[in-house]
């Protein structure tokens, strides 16, 4: 049996497990007559709810108008702050795309998915949510950006549809970019990619969903946009929104953007550093719009009141703080991620923010918890709807972060741990490991590593980082 064959029998034998261990009595719950509870979550009588979730690409927690950065304009994403949750200590575990891409999907740390950088394939060696969710009654949908190396998209039986591209090295393009279309090559409709994946994203919606016996099946959706990837091009008529902006970037790097002096090549990015930035926030509104028709058409297909909306980012990214540019190292600007949950029965919770630690590896389990589907025991993550119910209600104390070097990139591989107060990365080569005090000192200017303060938190950090590498949780 060939490799593609074999973890295609393994994905097989997983999804009957999970069959037999409770999904099959949460199909069970569509078109009950009464509320009933999925997981943590209270449903309305029309049955289980459906599922968004929306990912972009390198943007940084705080450049939304919610966050009031100076000048950017995101009424889509603010509408979703304003009428859900805020989780302000959301992190990603591993700093890069595809690591953190295949962890969103599979629950686990990098080091159980095995995609852990951008060179290294999809294997399949773990469920992802979409196929447990599938098995549970749900139509599912991936569109957008997979950015997982391998021989072409991968086939997963258990998403209904699948579009994607593999144009570019899987980056993608954001003008008449091509796809693949449930594995067919397919020119675009539309020139401009946002717009594009925003169309079929509301085309799934709209297809008839019903089950044999006339009752609404719920639907999985996950919207993947190349926002806010370089290089940046906006549409026409967003281009130069920003170009009277003043822009305050850190002067830690020179004005004049180049792949020297320390700086990881992050895309191709040619010209002032500032006028990149615009670019990128440009690029930003120009996905906040698709967002907001997208949110628009919920309305107006009578959805909101049963769809549970998701919003992520698949890594930050730096713009010249700590003297470098774009993803690959353990500080706040790139681990960091804008996460919001839009849940319609949790009205009253609306614009409330959450300081718990979550992350990636949350998502996949919080899925499936909303869904009444029980979550397999190698997920790695936790359900966040505890904390989202309640603000109250205690977070992880610490996680793991883990980075592996590949080439040609010049970031050396390290690991470390973050608490809610303290960050400790240890580094393989090169440089010396850091230690930070997130309280005293949040833009991690003061390395306390070697010092006399330092050397009195470093024991229990690297006590807790060890525990996190042996798979064990750290309360």
């Amino acid at each position: 049996m060939d490799d593609k064959n074999d973890i295609f029998s393994k994905s097989i034998t997983r999804r009957d497990m999970i069959k037999l261990m409770g999904s099959t009595a949460a199909v069970g719950l569509v078109g009950l007559a009464s509320p009933v509870m999925a997981g943590n979550l209270q449903i309305p009588k029309r049955g289980r709810p459906n599922i968004v979730f929306i990912l972009c690409d390198n943007v940084q927690y705080d450049d939304f108008g919610f966050m009031n950065h100076p000048f950017i304009h995101t009424p889509g994403v603010d509408s979703l702050a304003n009428s859900g949750i805020v989780f302000e200590n959301a992190f990603i575990t591993t700093s890069i795309c595809s690591p953190s891409r295949a962890s969103i999907l599979t629950g686990t740390y990098a080091h159980n998915h095995g995609v852990k950088h951008n060179h290294t394939p999809w294997t399949g060696q773990k469920t992802t949510f979409m196929e447990y969710i599938k098995d549970a009654g749900y139509d599912t949908a991936f569109i957008g950006k997979w950015h997982m190396p391998g021989r072409g998209l991968p086939t997963i039986p258990s998403i209904d549809l699948f579009v994607s591209y593999t144009y570019r090295e899987g980056q993608g393009s954001y003008m008449n970019c091509p796809l693949i279309v449930n594995g067919r090559h397919t020119p675009p409709k539309k020139e401009y990619l946002t717009e594009e994946l925003t169309d079929r994203a509301i085309e799934f919606m709209e297809k008839d969903k019903k089950n044999a016996d006339g009752s609404q099946r719920p639907f999985c959706l996950y919207l993947s946009h190349r926002a806010a990837h370089p290089p940046f091009v906006p549409p026409k008529d967003i281009r130069g929104m920003y170009a009277d902006k003043k822009v305050d970037l850190p002067r830690e790097v020179d004005s004049w953007f180049s792949k020297t002096n320390g700086n990881v090549f992050q895309g191709i990015m040619v010209g002032s550093y500032e006028n990149q930035y615009r670019k990128y926030c440009e690029v930003i509104t120009a996905m906040d719009r698709q967002i907001q028709r997208f949110l628009d058409k919920i309305d107006e297909m009578g959805l909101k009141d049963n769809t549970i909306i998701i919003f992520a980012a698949d890594n930050g990214m730096m713009w010249g703080e700590h003297r470098c540019h774009g993803i690959r190292r353990p500080y706040e600007e790139v681990i960091r991620v804008p996460f919001i949950v839009r849940n319609p029965w949790w009205a009253k919770m609306a614009g409330e923010h959450r300081k718990q630690m979550i992350l990636n590896i949350d998502v996949a389990p919080t899925i499936l918890d909303i869904a009444g589907v029980h979550i397999p025991a190698d997920m790695d993550g936790e359900s966040m709807l505890p904390i989202l119910r309640d603000k109250d209600a205690p977070g992880r104390k610490a996680w793991l972060l883990e980075f592996w070097k590949y080439y040609p990139e010049n970031t050396p591989s390290y690991v470390g741990v973050r608490t809610m107060t303290h960050k400790y990365v240890e580094y393989e080569k090169t440089l010396k490991p850091q230690l930070f005090d997130l309280v005293d000192d949040p833009r991690e200017k003061n390395n306390l590593y070697g010092t006399q303060k330092g050397d009195k938190l470093l024991p229990g950090l690297k006590a807790m980082m060890e525990a996190l590498m042996q798979g064990n949780k750290v309360r």
